[in-house]
């Protein structure tokens, strides 16, 4: 996922409030969004060609690496004027909630299908969306009533690894409670880091219960865990030897792995699928959603699918495709080699605010 600097919870909450004055004064033009003031920490992209038209703009919120280039060349060949509003996943739902009460976003597309199944529950969500071709992986993970769709399949809690000085990975899920690894251990904090969240859920999922996941982490914690707040700050700490594992998305450790001598991936059994997902806003316009729809079978066309994997080759675009005959970057292993898991988004999205509280109170701390 993006990057950010480890002042993105301060980033959070600035949001939050900005984003709450801002509500009664805005609408879903773009007009009336660059009139709500953006948040200094998000990153905003349009083109001239938006400015011109009369058309309304879909707004897209993104954390996506691939979605500059993925927004720019949708406009580029539809016409259709599209602002991109880019952020880490966490600040982006904080910002949708909001401004539930009058939303500025036409489409959200970040990782993580917990949020979306929540949002669905909430009604914030357009239903019964026109679903693109989806291969049997991506047919897996798509909601009965259509209300998101997945673009790409990643996996949370990833372990990359120095192996300078570490000859032989932790295998199991409990071999990372073992006293050789107090202290060496890092993963993100997912208050912060979306992507983050389903590694803890499928943590949970995968022991049995929620209880038996926080006794884990909660062992992990006094073992000495470094706790950061992006996928770039648990690597940094990686490349300076401050830890030795990282547990991060496999779309960073695969690219990190790619760019650093030394560094390798590894993967423990009952992975969690991690999907990318688009949802359309269920309270914009017919116009935007029309647009926001338009925009979803574009990505999942050949043309989209081209900037998805091109867009950010050592980073997001290291994904396995849900597009029917698309192939996965080189450097991923073949997806049906490796154990995985898919938890109940809907289960486990009802319970994602105060399991992030809990941790961001008890582990992150």
């Amino acid at each position: 996922m993006l990057g950010r600097s480890t002042r993105r919870l301060l980033a959070t909450a600035a949001m939050i409030g900005a984003s709450a004055l801002a509500v009664a004064a805005c609408g879903s033009s773009e007009s009336k969004e660059e009139s709500s003031g953006e948040p200094a920490a998000a990153t905003e992209h349009t083109s001239s060609a938006s400015a011109e038209s009369s058309k309304q703009t879909l707004l897209v919120y993104s954390a996506q690496g691939y979605a500059p280039n993925s927004v720019e060349e949708f406009e580029k060949e539809t016409g259709i004027p599209t602002k991109l509003v880019e952020d880490s996943t966490g600040p982006l739902l904080a910002r949708i909630q909001a401004e539930k009460a009058n939303p500025q976003w036409g489409l959200l597309w970040v990782d993580g299908d917990e949020a979306f199944a929540s949002m669905d529950e909430e009604g914030m969500l357009k239903k019964e969306l026109e679903v693109p071709s989806l291969n049997s992986a991506g047919m897996s993970l798509l909601p009965a009533d259509h209300s998101y769709v997945p673009t790409g399949i990643t996996a949370a809690c990833t372990i990359i690894y120095d192996s300078k000085a570490v000859s032989s990975p932790p295998t199991e899920w409990r071999q990372l409670l073992e006293s050789k690894w107090a202290g060496k251990i890092g993963m993100n904090n997912p208050a912060v880091s979306g992507p983050t969240y389903p590694c803890v859920a499928g943590l949970m999922n995968y022991l049995g219960s929620e209880a038996k996941g926080k006794e884990f982490l909660t062992k992990m914690k006094s073992a000495g865990i470094h706790i950061s707040e992006t996928n770039g700050d648990t690597l940094h700490l990686l490349e300076t030897g401050q830890i030795e594992i990282g547990l991060i998305q496999s779309s960073a450790a695969i690219g990190a792995a790619e760019k650093v001598p030394g560094l390798k991936v590894a993967y423990l059994p009952k992975l969690t699928m991690l999907p990318s997902v688009i949802g359309i806003d269920g309270k914009a316009s017919p116009v935007v959603q029309e647009e926001a729809q338009k925009f979803l079978a574009w990505v999942l066309s050949q043309p989209g699918q081209k900037q998805m994997q091109s867009g950010d080759p050592e980073g997001d675009s290291l994904f396995w495709p849900v597009a029917p005959g698309v192939e996965p970057l080189p450097a991923l292993p073949k997806l049906s080699t490796l154990s995985t898991q898919t938890i109940d988004a809907y289960s486990w999205g009802k319970r994602e605010a105060s399991i992030n509280e809990w941790f961001n109170s008890n582990i992150a701390q």
